[in-house]
């Protein structure tokens, strides 16, 4: 039987964007499990990490590596960005005998291919770093005032997120225990309408703002 050690990683400014939240990496891994695994399969551990993938220094992915190498189970993570942002990382992984990696979003690629993708993604973000560095630069220049620009956008970012945060508080006492109980992001979208629980916005649910919901409490 196949057999996985499942590892996802969220950090604090990254919960809300699409593609890195928690919700999206589960719907990944289980796209992958129930279309590309081979069957039958047992998940025989789940670990999360909180923090920055810069950081190498991740206590759940040790005792997930640490599972995987004594069991001969496959290290499943939704995207290779999950498992780090450094392609020294995982160029270090990889050599690792003992360790079978799998990447959910890229069913077939084998070790090379993955080393050439983290290559490549760590070299993007390089250029945009740089690239950012150079626009404001140059709006510097010009005379703009960033600072204060700044502040007030951080600001009203800070009070958005403190509302929603408190609003998916609230209705993550529905949520919580349905999802627990194996309810799908459809039905519990449709038992929050038949309820007669609003959105933040008033409007009708939808699976998708009941992901959303999730990632923000995750």
């Amino acid at each position: 039987m196949k057999k996985y050690v499942i590892y996802t990683r969220v950090s604090t400014d990254e919960q809300g964007k699409s593609g890195l939240g928690l919700a999206a990496q589960e719907r990944d891994i289980e796209l992958f499990l129930t279309s590309f695994s081979k069957m039958p399969y047992e998940v025989i551990g789940r670990f999360q990490d909180v923090l920055s993938g810069r950081s190498d220094d991740r206590p759940q992915l040790t005792r997930a590596l640490k599972l995987a190498r004594s069991t001969g189970a496959e290290l499943l993570v939704a995207k290779l960005d999950r498992l780090s942002r450094k392609v020294s990382f995982i160029a270090a992984l990889m050599d690792d005998k003992a360790v079978r990696l799998r990447v959910a979003s890229m069913p077939f690629a084998d070790k090379f291919q993955l080393h050439i993708y983290a290559a490549l993604a760590e070299q993007e973000r390089t250029f945009i770093s740089e690239r950012t560095k150079a626009a404001l630069k140059v709006a510097k220049a010009n005379g703009k005032h960033l600072g204060g620009l700044r502040d007030k956008t951080m600001k009203r970012n800070a009070a958005v997120q403190a509302k929603a945060n408190s609003e998916a508080e609230k209705v993550m006492k529905v949520i919580g225990p349905l999802r627990q109980s194996g309810a799908t992001l459809a039905s519990i979208a449709a038992t929050l309408n038949e309820t007669g629980i609003p959105t933040s916005r008033g409007g009708t649910w939808t699976p998708t703002q009941v992901s959303r919901v999730l990632e923000r409490a995750a």
